[in-house]
C-alpha cells in the first residue's frame, strides 16, 4: 500500500478531535460545505438499515486520510477493522476517547465504530429489536463493502472491542469466521453466566435460572470448540488481554487455558490495569499492530 507524507498543517489538523457528541445517539458534526476540515473528511456518521431489525443504526466510519486524497482513480482498497463499544456506551465512544483518524492513517485501514446498544452482540431470543449478530456480522459488513473501497474478503477484517465489545468480538468472530479472519478482546467478559443480573444480559436472553442452556450458549467462553471443529484455514488470528485488576482478570485467564488446551494459537497479554478507558486506549494500539501484520499476511494469501 503507498505510504503517504503529510504535510506539517495537513497532519496538525488530522490530530483534531472531531466527536464531540454524547452518547445521546446525536450524529457528528457535519461536513460543512465551503471548507471542511481534514478530519471531518476522514469520518462518517452513517445510518445502516437493518432487515433484522427494522430499524437503521448509526456508526462512525473513519477512513486514512490517503483514501480521500491519493485515490489512484479508485483503484485502492482497504483492510477494515470493526471497534466495538462497552455497555452503556455507544457508537461515538471509542472516536471521543483516542485519534481514530491517526490510526487510520498510520495503518492505512477503514475503521468501523457500530451502534451496539447493550445488545451484547447478540441475535437476541426475545426481543426482536436487538438483532445485533446479524447486523454486525452481515448487514454492517456489507453495506462497508459496498459503500467504502475495501476488500472485501475474511483476511482483511478485523473485529475488536472494550469489556461487552470485547466478549462481542470474539463472539462474532468464532461464530462467523467466515467473515473475520482476525479478532480480539479488551477485558471482555468472557463468561456471561457468571453476571445474571447484570448490564441488560438479562433483557436479551432472558432469566438465567429459567434459560440456563440459552445463557450458556450466548457465553464467549463456550464457543471454543466451534474454532477446534473449524475447518477454514489459515486459522483464525486471536488477540487477548485484560489488566491485573480488571473485573473480568479471572475468566479471561479461563478463557486463555482453554485456548491452550484445545491447541488453538492466539495471543494473551496481561498487563497492569483496570476496567478503565485509559488501559483500553493504551491496548489498542497493541491490537493495531498485530491486526496490521494479519492484513499483511492475508493480503499475501490473496495474491498467491
Amino acid at each position: 500500500m503507498k505510504q503517504v507524507s503529510l504535510k506539517p498543517i495537513m497532519l496538525l489538523t488530522v490530530m483534531l478531535l472531531m466527536v464531540t457528541s454524547a452518547c445521546a445517539h446525536r450524529t457528528l458534526s457535519p461536513v460543512t460545505p465551503d471548507q471542511p476540515s481534514a478530519t471531518q473528511l476522514q469520518a462518517d456518521t452513517v445510518e445502516v438499515m437493518s432487515e433484522a431489525m427494522g430499524r437503521s443504526i448509526k456508526n462512525v466510519v473513519i477512513v486514512p486520510m490517503e483514501y480521500i486524497y491519493f485515490n489512484d482513480a479508485q483503484a485502492t482498497r482497504y483492510p477494515v477493522l470493526y471497534l466495538l463499544h462497552g455497555a452503556y456506551g455507544c457508537y461515538s465512544d471509542w472516536p471521543k476517547k483516542t485519534d481514530l483518524n491517526l490510526l487510520a492513517n498510520e495503518f492505512g485501514v477503514i475503521i468501523v465504530c457500530p451502534d451496539g446498544q447493550d445488545s451484547w452482540y447478540f441475535d437476541s431470543p426475545i426481543d426482536p429489536t436487538m438483532q445485533f449478530e446479524t447486523y454486525v456480522s452481515k448487514e454492517l459488513v456489507e453495506y462497508i463493502d459496498s459503500h467504502y473501497r475495501t476488500y472485501a474478503n475474511r483476511y482483511m477484517r478485523a473485529i475488536t472491542g472494550l469489556s461487552m465489545g470485547g466478549h462481542g468480538a470474539l463472539f462474532l468472530a468464532w461464530r462467523h469466521p467466515d467473515v473475520f479472519w482476525s479478532c480480539g478482546s479488551m477485558s471482555g467478559n468472557m463468561d456471561i453466566t457468571q453476571f445474571p443480573d447484570s448490564w441488560h444480559i438479562k433483557d436479551r436472553l432472558g432469566e438465567q435460572a429459567a434459560n440456563p442452556q440459552r445463557w450458556r450458549d450466548h457465553a464467549v467462553c463456550n464457543q471454543v470448540d466451534r474454532l477446534k471443529n473449524s475447518t477454514l484455514t489459515p486459522a483464525q488470528n486471536i488477540i487477548i488481554d485484560d489488566g491485573l485488576n480488571d473485573i473480568f482478570i479471572k475468566n479471561n485467564i479461563a478463557l486463555h487455558e482453554q485456548l491452550v488446551a484445545a491447541g488453538i494459537d492466539h495471543d494473551f497479554t496481561v498487563r497492569p490495569g483496570r476496567h478503565s478507558w485509559d488501559y483500553w486506549v493504551n491496548s489498542l494500539d497493541y491490537h493495531m499492530v498485530f491486526f496490521k501484520k494479519a492484513f499483511d499476511r492475508g493480503l499475501e494469501l490473496m495474491n498467491n
